[in-house]
């Protein structure tokens, strides 16, 4: 398997993203961090890939914020992210205590209104950065007779997904609905990691989605053993790894494609990090240089190297604009994409052990 570069590009402009801070009121932050723990909320359980990253970024960046507060990890996972992200709006601290990474799908969520449980407005969130923007990937297990998006216009294809709020569940309805694909939609497995299990004991053929970056740090076995094929990918450009795979901008018809261009750009907010709403804001400035300065930090970089986890990132002025502008899209093309992201009766299954109806823990 090639190595993947790790890119960080150079904020040249960064002074004119950040918020201004004066020095007495850095004084301050630091005295207000001096000995505290930043709790880092992970949206799902141990081991995924919003586990490595949301850990991988805790590891370092503690060290950048005036202070050098400990962070602490503590994973709340539910709802395709919807547990962790009401909890950080409605019921943690706020103070710069705490910081998460939130769901994917949860600013589609918002924007369309998904999900009556989801409570919070990701509009006032405090946006810290973006550490990947890796396209979303369907793929299926090499044992499948689906061996291409053409194939997937031809065969009803098992894919499990995860549960509300779950861009797994969101791309391949859209892609049923938009593109004619015939994917079977298994629903309701607790996390990612067990839809990848019931990949290998056949019980489906393939994954909703999950971002490439995730196969190659956290199954690189997959990749690397070519147990997977990826059928078709959601992201602002091809990954480079997958020069052959049809982008869903390529494959939507003239008619669709302001949706297509909408749910690529949903994508590109593929690991963002927020601190809660009204966390006074020398503090949230203090997060963002953190954020951008542990980017270029030579252990975090070797770290993540390590692991293959690819940083790709967006500072958080341009997170803030991207959230803002999806949630702000004209009411016509939201409600639009909402009937698009609607998976229909016949294309959903319940998984093994989740009663219909029943949503999934992650």
């Amino acid at each position: 398997m090639k190595a993947k570069s790790f890119r960080v590009p150079l904020f040249a402009a960064l002074g004119a993203t950040l918020l201004h801070v004066p020095a007495q009121a850095g004084d301050q932050v630091a005295d207000f961090y001096q000995g505290k723990t930043v709790r880092m909320i992970i949206r799902a359980g141990v081991g995924g890939g919003y586990d490595q990253y949301s850990r991988l970024l805790g590891r370092y960046i503690g060290r950048h914020m005036p202070g050098t507060p400990t962070i602490l990890p503590v994973n709340m996972p539910g709802g395709g992210g919807i547990v962790a992200a009401n909890h950080v709006a409605q019921v943690a601290p706020r103070d710069g205590t705490i910081l998460t990474m939130v769901g994917q799908g949860l600013v589609v969520d918002q924007a369309l209104g998904l999900n009556p449980s989801f409570k919070a407005d990701l509009r006032t969130f405090n946006w810290i950065g973006n550490l990947s923007k890796s396209n979303q990937i369907t793929v299926a297990w090499h044992t499948s007779k689906t061996k291409s998006y053409q194939d997937a216009l031809l065969r009803e294809t098992l894919i499990g997904a995860t549960g509300a709020g779950s861009i797994s569940t969101q791309l391949p309805a859209f892609y049923n609905n938009i593109l004619g694909t015939k994917f079977k939609i298994v629903h309701g497995y607790p996390d990612g990691r067990d839809v990848d299990i019931a990949m290998e004991r056949g019980e489906v053929e393939g994954r909703g989605t999950n971002p490439w970056a995730s196969y190659r740090a956290m199954s690189p076995r997959f990749v690397s053993e070519k147990l997977i094929t990826p059928l078709l990918q959601a992201g602002l450009r091809r990954d480079p790894d997958l020069p052959n795979v049809p982008l869903i901008t390529d494959v939507t018809p003239k008619e669709h494609l302001p949706l297509a261009i909408f749910m690529a750009k949903a994508v590109s907010v593929g690991r963002p990090v927020a601190t809660t709403p009204g966390t006074p804001r020398e503090r949230v400035a203090a997060m963002r240089r953190a954020f951008d300065e542990t980017l270029k930090d030579p252990d975090f970089i070797r770290e993540a190297e390590a692991q293959r986890a690819e940083i790709d990132p967006m500072n958080g002025a341009e997170l803030e604009r991207t959230v803002a502008d999806l949630i702000g899209a004209p009411a016509q093309l939201r409600e639009r994409v909402k009937i698009a992201l609607e998976p229909k009766a016949r294309d959903m299954t319940s998984a093994p052990g989740v009663k219909e109806g029943e949503k999934a823990k992650e």
